[in-house]
């Protein structure tokens, strides 16, 4: 078959390598792609937000399945275009989309097909927001109900700081996705991925996952779009999974079609395991990042096999994915300044070096000029291993940092302690 990936980050990086070990491919395009990525399939250019020259694209090379890597062209509605157009997608129409395009969408989903989440308010006013504010408990969770590149919640720890997140929102710190506010009671609880694909009728588990949000070791400073993240996360055991796919996906996927907006595509469910069980913190439409990068070096199946059973609605046909007993860690090395303004520019040499003490090094922000590998993003690179344990996941992957020169970059040192904390018995 012929493929299209759209995307540019790590996330694409790992699915292009996956998708390129399917004996079904012919012909591999990606759009923007990055030199990763080029590895793999033929780089293109094309506007994704001009949806007619996607399409034209795809029925000159006749491409056979679209794979949607981020969020916003799908919250855009570029499946609902190629659909139209009879192009197989992997990823949901918009409506759908809204799961995660819209925080306060998917609070009224939850409260109408009774899903375990945390008490929340939805506001499109500071002055309401603050008025609201008066019937939470400090921690308090404040979210853009918009697109804001996983950046827009802030956990705050006084009323003046969820005063000023309210204030920085509706001021437009996140441009056009703060002009609605989610109130959210704060959770407590050890946090979790869990992913599942689903054709909008049939639902299949596909592993699970930690990640790293904060951007300093101790799970300290800012939120970013992860820092890194390791898979199986056993914190989230046997039992623990089935309860997430009977109270929170199942119900999710049966709502939206019984609404008349099937979702098909992968389902991503930030999870907080409460005293009273797991809890949905939110959805997003696509495969995490990190997150993509570790499941993807645990799964033995057909990647392009599966996107296309999906998103032809035949999942029910379809063997359920095997993934390696092993864990899979990745740490992201970030050019300096990340998350505010990144460094641009900065050299990076001996991947391939690294790449022999056994990781796979996924390229996210990353550029050639003149020959050259440079950093061109926040999250340049996913430096990924297999191990028996969490623990030695985690030691060949930094065992590969050390061999990489990055200088204008940084990395947390201690991505998947809590795992390596629980395997050491503390």
């Amino acid at each position: 078959m012929n493929i299209l990936l759209i995307g540019s980050g790590g996330r694409e990086h790992a699915l292009a390598w996956k998708l390129a070990q399917s004996p079904s491919l012919e012909k591999f395009y990606a759009t923007p792609g990055n030199p990763g990525i080029a590895q793999h399939a033929e780089p293109v250019t094309l506007d994704i937000a001009d949806h007619d020259a996607v399409v034209r694209f795809c029925q000159s090379k006749r491409i056979d399945l679209v794979v949607v890597g981020p969020e916003a062209p799908l919250v855009d509605g570029l499946g609902n275009s190629l659909r139209a157009a009879d192009i197989a997608v992997f990823g949901p129409d918009k409506a759908a989309a809204q799961l995660e395009g819209s925080k306060g969408f998917t609070k009224d989903l939850c409260s109408r097909a009774n899903i375990p989440t945390a008490g929340y308010v939805r506001t499109t006013s500071a002055a309401d927001a603050l008025k609201a504010l008066d019937g939470f408990s400090i921690p308090v969770v404040i979210k853009a109900d918009g697109l804001a590149a996983g950046k827009g919640v802030i956990i705050a720890e006084t009323r003046a700081e969820a005063e000023a997140a309210i204030t920085d929102m509706f001021d437009g710190s996140f441009g056009t996705a703060g002009a609605e506010v989610v109130i959210e009671e704060f959770l407590t609880g050890e946090e979790a991925s869990f992913f599942a694909i689903t054709d909008g009728k049939s639902v299949v588990p596909f592993g699970s996952a930690q990640d790293h949000k904060r951007v300093g070791e101790g799970d300290t400073g800012p939120n970013t779009g992860g820092m890194g993240a390791y898979s199986p996360a056993p914190v989230l055991t046997p039992a623990l999974q089935q309860q997430v796919m009977e109270q929170i996906i199942q119900p999710t996927v049966d709502t939206l079609a019984a609404e008349g907006t099937p979702y098909s595509g992968v389902l991503f469910a930030g999870l907080m395991l409460t005293e009273t069980g797991p809890q949905l913190i939110e959805y997003n439409a696509r495969f995490g990042d990190p997150e993509c990068q570790v499941l993807m070096m645990r799964l033995e199946s057909d990647l392009a096999k599966l996107l296309m059973r999906t998103a032809k609605g035949d999942l029910a046909q379809t063997s359920a994915p095997v993934f390696a007993p092993d864990t899979a860690l990745t740490v992201v090395m970030a050019a300096n300044g990340y998350p505010g303004t990144p460094e641009k520019g900065g050299k990076i040499q001996n991947l391939a070096r690294a790449e022999r003490e056994g990781a796979k090094i996924f390229h996210a922000g990353t550029a050639e000029v003149d020959g050259t590998l440079v950093a061109s993003g926040g999250r340049v690179l996913n430096v990924t291993a297999l191990g028996d344990s969490a623990t030695e996941a985690q030691a060949k992957a930094y065992a590969a940092v050390d061999q990489v020169d990055f200088e204008s970059g940084f990395c947390r040192r201690d991505i998947g302690w809590r795992e390596v904390a629980r395997e050491a018995g503390h």
